[in-house]
């Protein structure tokens, strides 16, 4: 079954599969890239990779209008639960098995703090095994780690890295990430949404195609793929 990979802008996410709709870190008010409102969104999980606002974004207000599972760090979860939200938690290195697929938490290199200023817990990426046994490792905001390359391991069919540097990963450091963990197709992620984060996707995907196997799709906000 086809299962679809939309970039709604910065580091927003969505992801459809087995008739299932995840968002990922759903930052649509106040981002400059969002390409739809946030009442304009659907879900049915709602993905956290860390509570910084350009991340947690509009997760009460979307979760409060669709229903959705706030799947995060337990920290996160916990938070999203006072808030009345629905909520799975997990920690990092954990999986659970959902509908729509195999969710892990991985490690990020990052912070994380919500929005009253309480602890967020351990920033976290994800890593997806979709019912179809697709992989699709969705790398949240985080600096390059050496075991990246265990996470490779896992035949990576899509992975979605940050490069905008100052915040995360730069472009440099994002191409050694793609070569450990050589994924077969690439899309890069927040970069360009502030000043300090301005980067080059283009130039950074021809680096890429001409330093590895993986191929890059660097979509504009509010496009999309799909692979079976």
């Amino acid at each position: 079954m086809t299962t679809t990979f939309t970039f709604y802008g910065h580091a927003a996410i969505g992801i459809e599969t087995h008739g299932y709709t995840l968002v990922v870190d759903p930052y649509f008010s106040h981002n400059p890239q969002a390409s739809i409102p946030a009442d304009q969104v659907s879900a049915d999980y709602i993905l956290v990779t860390h509570g910084h606002g350009d991340h947690l974004g509009d997760t009460v207000a979307i979760a409060q209008r669709t229903g959705a599972t706030v799947i995060s760090i337990a920290e996160i979860a916990s938070w999203a639960g006072r808030q009345g939200l629905k909520s799975h938690a997990q920690h990092i290195g954990g999986g659970f098995h959902y509908p729509f697929g195999y969710l892990k938490l991985t490690n990020a290199l990052h912070g994380s703090s919500l929005p009253d200023g309480s602890n967020g817990g351990n920033p976290c990426g994800f890593l997806l095994t979709t019912l179809d046994g697709q992989k699709l490792y969705l790398a949240g905001d985080t600096g390059l780690f050496g075991d990246m390359s265990l996470i490779g391991e896992e035949g990576i069919d899509l992975a979605a890295l940050p490069i905008g540097d100052n915040f995360t990963m730069g472009p440099a450091d994002a191409l050694r990430a793609v070569k450990l963990l050589h994924p077969r197709l690439v899309v890069p992620i927040h970069y360009n949404t502030f000043e300090h984060i301005k980067q080059d996707a283009f130039a950074w995907a021809q680096q890429v195609e001409a330093e590895t196997p993986t191929r890059v799709k660097v979509l504009q906000p509010g496009q999309s793929l799909t692979f079976e």
